[in-house]
């Protein structure tokens, strides 16, 4: 059995694709994973399954997008992966609740950044199949636009230190 942690896009964010974490827990357990368990209000689970991942994602977006009805993005990751996260933050002096990790499917070319223009004191470093986001002054200021953002999804330092734990528990 591996250990997964699924980050849900667009899960109880701005009024849209509303989903109790009671709900979520039921669906994965109805999914076959075990010792399902969610991590606040904004669609993190973490569980465990026999199935190979790319299976894990097909089954749980199949069954969100029922329960919800519209399609359902979930970006998959060991407790390995982001303990690998955590230590590649090229942030480290930053307050933690002020860096975004955007995880995505698949890392976007080296050069994805290039044409990003910031206007502001925000920081961007792209490791891997993650982007870095460095707030000095907060998420909710801030004017920056990354383009393919949309692709994935964003967790603060904080929410990524704790479900990287809960990782570790199941193994």
């Amino acid at each position: 059995m591996a250990g997964f942690v699924a980050l849900l896009r667009a899960i109880n964010v701005g009024g849209t694709g509303m989903l109790g974490m009671s709900a979520l827990r039921d669906l994965c357990e109805k999914a076959g994973f075990r010792e399902v368990r969610t991590y606040i209000q904004s669609g993190n689970v973490v569980f465990t399954s026999s199935l190979a991942e790319a299976k894990v994602k097909a089954k749980l977006e199949k069954m969100l997008a029922a329960k919800l009805g519209k399609p359902a993005f979930v970006l998959l990751r060991s407790g390995a992966e982001l303990e690998a996260v955590l230590e590649a933050n090229p942030f480290p002096s930053a307050p933690p609740n002020r860096v975004i990790v955007l995880f995505l499917d698949e890392a976007p070319p080296k050069n994805a950044l290039a044409k990003l223009a910031i206007a502001g004191p925000e920081e961007v470093v792209l490791r891997g199949r993650e982007i870095f986001i460095h707030y000095p002054e907060g998420q909710g200021r801030s004017k920056l636009k990354i383009s393919f953002a949309k692709e994935g999804t964003g967790r603060n330092l904080n929410t990524v230190a704790k479900l990287a734990a809960m990782a570790s528990e199941l193994e």
